[in-house]
């Protein structure tokens, strides 16, 4: 099953990611970002061993560039499910380069990918809704597990705009499948304002956003999306709409 969407050149720029910067935007970036970081500083002020899960898209890298220049007490993981685009190994490679930092990189269990391989293929996500969640179970919501365990609260960087799965997305609530308080501070931020944000503060992104892949993934579940497509598009396209999350923010 091809990742591509032929029609759309590779070194295509997507305009999405280059916004022009009004003073109008410029203001109100600003003014979510004041609202962030209070939000931030107060949870981490009430509350003690709090993570945030990095996926390296154009939300969280938002998020790691306002807790790493404010020295917030918040931890970073990312998972690396070991199905990543080359383009997002080279991200987590540039942000630790460019904040002087180590983040924390969870993996699958060996012997769990290796089971699931030999017992349904190597691509066998593509057979069935059933099958493609047992391999994000596998590469994504387990190791999520481990990194949460211990922890009072993490934060995320989903948008109430991003998914119909996702419309109603509080800035706080409690994580019952978890156990803890979960943080969604960019919850009412726009795309565009996303993207205000990085081009003001030169925030480095994954280069696939260029090239019209709004939601990046695992590489075989991911493609670029067409004009005019729904920003979640390119995630798990062979799928209904309503069924388009892995399970980590799944109630």
């Amino acid at each position: 099953m091809s990742g591509e969407v032929s029609f759309l050149k590779p070194n295509a720029i997507n305009p999405a990611t280059q916004p022009v910067l009004t003073d109008t935007l410029q203001a109100s970036v600003n003014a979510k970002t004041d609202q962030v970081l209070a939000l931030l500083k107060n949870a981490s002020g009430e509350l003690t061993n709090i993570t945030f899960a990095n996926s390296f898209g154009a939300e969280d890298m938002v998020l790691t560039d306002i807790i790493l220049k404010n020295q917030l007490a918040i931890e970073i993981f990312s998972l690396d499910t070991g199905r990543l685009p080359v383009e997002t190994y080279d991200l987590i490679a540039e942000t630790e380069q460019r904040y002087h930092t180590k983040l924390n990189v969870l993996f699958p269990q060996a012997q769990a990918v290796e089971f699931y391989v030999k017992t349904n293929g190597i691509n066998a996500f593509y057979e069935s809704i059933e099958l493609r969640k047992s391999c994000c179970h596998m590469r994504k919501v387990e190791p999520l597990q481990r990194a949460l365990k211990g922890k009072n609260a993490w934060v995320t960087g989903m948008r109430a705009a991003q998914a119909t799965t996702r419309s109603s997305l509080p800035v706080r609530e409690f994580d019952e499948s978890n156990g803890l308080e979960k943080f969604n501070p960019l919850s009412d931020w726009s795309e565009q304002e996303v993207w205000t944000y990085i081009r003001m503060h030169n925030v480095p992104y994954n280069k696939l956003h260029d090239q019209f892949y709004p939601s990046i993934g695992c590489a075989p579940c991911t493609r670029a999306i067409a004009m005019g497509e729904d920003i979640r598009a390119g995630r798990w396209w062979w799928e209904d709409p309503t069924s388009k999350e892995c399970g980590l923010h799944v109630k």
